[in-house]
């Protein structure tokens, strides 16, 4: 069991206030003072500063709060393996984006389940970046992202490749004519996926290296689930731009169509991930090995 000093400096790393910390472990203000100074002590570092009256996390503070955050989090994986040892019910949980929970693994998730007749699997959808928060609170075990992360902050390893393409209505007729560049969409509704989506990140980065933002279009509309984007471009509501994972049966069958441009060749890997320095770190490279197998 970790220092309960730890829970006072991971509470002051989340709330960046001692009296609010405070409150929320239901102790006094000097005492929160009291824990961290044991640690300062400890570790004969300062973890914390101030400048300009604000609370900052020293160099040391986010090291230390890096580890820490880790070790809380395996020890709660930790009392998993304990409880589950006593019905001999492995438990495991991934956390995957919508575009590959619901169009890359199924065939892959199926044959691991059907390997593994007692394990219990919760299985999380969110977005990369609500990902990454549930990885960092130890909610998931796993993750399988499809945007860009801090890969200094993580392990990780490939998935797959996929490619990323502009897509439309088979029978649309573009506001310029047929299009060669990213510019000549300009004049269309881009249908688009939130802020946080690995998606959406995909396509912001991109659109960037050309000097374009997501705002240059004419028209946009934001959606926050995948099927209905697709629905929408069915419908002719307007151009959007995905992986092509996405869209692979709706392509093949004739419905939508890509818009093949000079100046948009992208692929982009989705990625395993999990917390770095993990002592389980070996287990999650053995699942990821067997889910790709």
């Amino acid at each position: 069991m970790l220092d309960f000093r730890v829970e006072t400096f991971l509470t002051v790393c989340q709330t960046m206030n001692f009296t609010t910390a405070a409150n929320i472990l239901h102790i006094t203000q000097p005492a929160v003072s009291g824990h961290i100074r044991f640690l300062e002590e400890k570790y004969n570092t300062k973890l914390f500063a101030y400048k300009n009256k604000q609370l900052f996390l020293t160099q040391s503070g986010e090291i230390l709060k890096a580890h820490l955050i880790t070790m809380k989090n395996d020890e709660k994986n930790m009392q998993g393996e304990i409880d589950s040892c006593n019905d001999d019910t492995e438990f495991f949980s991934l956390g995957v984006t919508m575009t590959v929970g619901e169009y890359a693994i199924v065939d892959e998730l199926a044959n691991f389940l059907l390997s593994h007749p007692h394990m219990n699997m919760h299985i999380h959808y969110g977005n990369t970046s609500q990902l990454l928060k549930l990885l960092d609170e130890g909610q998931i075990n796993l993750a399988i992202v499809e945007g860009n992360y801090p890969r200094n902050k993580y392990s990780h390893k490939k998935y797959s490749t996929e490619e990323y393409i502009a897509v439309s209505a088979k029978n649309h007729n573009f506001a310029a004519g047929k299009p060669n560049r990213v510019n000549d969409l300009l004049g269309e509704r881009l249908l688009v996926r939130e802020k946080g989506s690995g998606t959406r990140n995909i396509l912001e980065n991109s659109l960037t290296a050309l000097g374009l933002q997501i705002s240059d279009f004419v028209r946009y509309t934001q959606v926050e689930n995948m099927h209905t984007i697709i629905s929408l471009l069915k419908k002719d509501c307007g151009i959007s731009f995905m992986y092509k994972t996405a869209v692979e049966d709706e392509l093949k069958a004739g419905v939508l169509k890509e818009i093949k441009l000079d100046d948009f060749k992208i692929f982009h890997d989705f990625d395993f991930i999990w917390e770095k320095d993990s002592v389980y770190s070996s287990k999650y490279l053995s699942f990821c090995e067997e889910f790709t197998r």
